[in-house]
């Protein structure tokens, strides 16, 4: 998505050229993560419900290149009849000799960037040999690998340029030149040693589209720290038992971006997921994802040979499924839920619940702009949240805190007028402990309805440490009841709310 705050050029495997600008949350709060250690350990057993259908743990001895029945070595600078430099601006020969891509005697795959003293890069990108992890119809594809990013930052790291992820099967025999209609998910990307992690959704046409090429659907920058020395466990799983069909990433099991069907037309969404995907693992130099954070080609202080490794690539996958999960809750919880967390001063009285059926008074006035500044505190119904004073220096009185799993606040006769709005933009705070994250999402008209807006949210450096976050929204015009909703994986709040705008 595109911020009106920091454009920043990104794609892999990209087959047409272009500028592309992250997603907007890459204001997004700060992921706290303990690097974990890792010597070969085994793949992971399948998650439940899912059956293992793909892995390669690199157990060969050190030295040895990869098992070719499993892998693929990409050769040169672009597929053949595609774009030159794969169509990003990276500058490295990619090779099958083992000086850059090999097994390291310890459960390893290494990729490993050479520079020769020329001043020549080359590098690594294996692809899997299988196109075929998919989702069923009524079920789930889950594609996972345990990564250490190349262990190296600052000025030694500008233009190194580490990836997991994949496209669709069609790219293949096509040179990608259809790309992005094909999908590509990108499950995790680094630039210039940042200690941090993007991932992506590409799809429908560029430039623009659904997917708002060359730019993606994106969870911005999340910072990964230890990133660069140990082992993080990055995922993306496509779910077909739900309805909207869902994209959901993580990080060390913690979701940290998602997309579903709801967001574009059925064409394009069928087009970049309805199919076989194939796994990519590559170690770009230079191009323009890192050139956006000034460093788009390698410069004299840029270290040679810090490979990325990769202890395993495993995927996972369910059959149909029971049908679509319950719908959300019709009312809301009889009393407040309690919570811990400080507030900056004496609370207000909890907002109080809405008893079953009871129906959300009208906007004064024929509607709130969807332009202005609404306080979160203004709902028309709630389920799950209480009010307190706010610390916020940019206003407002109160806020909304004690947000969790399943919580949400309505907003009748929001006017988003004739012109269409593009940004949905929130002030937000967060106390959660490390790992409890959650999203953002709003909905329009219905709670059960696909979202139009998401971003994610985990600790912001305190309950009153106030952030404005803003996502990319589908293009809306008219009035709508605007829902809030709120979800996470783990049970625990993780969200204050003080007000929010959107924008076109």
């Amino acid at each position: 998505m595109r911020s009106s705050l920091l454009a920043i050029p990104r794609k892999r495997g990209l087959a047409v050229g272009g500028t592309l600008v992250a997603s907007a949350a890459v204001l997004a709060a700060t992921w706290l993560l303990v690097p974990t250690t890792n010597a070969g350990a085994a793949v992971p057993p399948a998650p439940s419900g899912m059956t293992l259908v793909f892995s390669d743990d690199f157990n060969g001895t050190a030295g040895s290149g990869l098992n070719r029945t499993n892998w693929l070595y990409d050769s040169g600078h672009g597929y053949p009849g595609g774009a030159a430099n794969w169509g990003t601006g990276e500058i490295e020969t990619v090779t099958d000799s083992t000086a850059n891509v090999f097994q390291d005697g310890q459960g390893h795959l290494a990729i490993k960037p050479i520079e020769d003293a020329a001043g020549n890069w080359t590098s690594g990108r294996v692809e899997t040999q299988r196109t075929d992890f998919a989702a069923p119809a009524g079920g789930k594809v889950r594609i996972e690998g345990s990564l250490q990013q190349p262990n190296v930052s600052g000025a030694a790291a500008a233009a190194y340029w580490p990836a997991f992820w994949t496209m669709g099967a069609a790219a293949r025999p096509a040179g990608a030149t259809n790309w992005p209609g094909i999908g590509e998910w990108d499950v995790m990307e680094d630039v210039n040693g940042r200690s941090s992690e993007f991932a992506t959704l590409h799809c429908g046409v560029a430039p623009g589209g659904p997917c708002n090429e060359f730019t993606g659907l994106g969870s911005g920058e999340k910072a990964c720290g230890g990133c660069q020395t140990g082992f993080h466990t990055y995922a993306v799983e496509y779910d077909r038992s739900t309805s909207p069909e869902q994209l959901r990433w993580f990080l060390d099991g913690n979701l940290i971006h998602s997309v579903n069907s709801g967001q574009m037309d059925a064409a394009s969404w069928n087009n970049a997921t309805h199919h076989g995907m194939f796994v990519i693992l590559n170690v770009a130099i230079g191009g323009a994802f890192p050139g956006a954070f000034g460093a788009g080609l390698p410069t004299a202080a840029t270290k040679s040979g810090v490979p990325m490794l990769v202890d395993y690539v495993a995927v996972y996958q369910s059959g149909s499924g029971s049908g679509n999960p319950p719908p959300p809750p019709a009312s809301p919880p009889s009393s407040p839920k309690p919570s811990p967390k400080p507030s900056p001063g004496p609370s207000t009285s909890p907002a109080p619940p809405v008893p079953p059926g009871t129906p959300a008074p009208p906007a004064p006035g024929g509607g709130t702009s969807a332009t202005s500044v609404i306080e979160a505190e203004k709902f028309s119904a709630q389920s799950g949240t209480q009010m307190e004073k706010t610390g916020d220096p940019t206003g407002g009185g109160s806020d909304i805190g004690w947000i969790g799993n399943g919580d949400w606040l309505q907003y009748n006769n929001v006017n988003f007028g004739s012109t269409p709005l593009h940004t949905f933009q929130a002030r937000v705070a967060s106390g959660a402990a490390a790992g409890i994250s959650g999203l953002v999402e709003v909905r329009l008209d219905s709670r059960s309805s696909a979202p139009v807006a998401s971003f994610s949210v985990a600790n912001t450096g305190g309950w009153q440490n106030w952030k404005s976050v803003p996502a990319s929204l589908s293009q809306v015009t008219g009035k709508h009841t605007v829902f809030l909703t709120f979800r996470s994986g783990q049970p625990a709040d993780y969200l204050n709310l003080n007000r929010f705008t959107f924008r076109p």
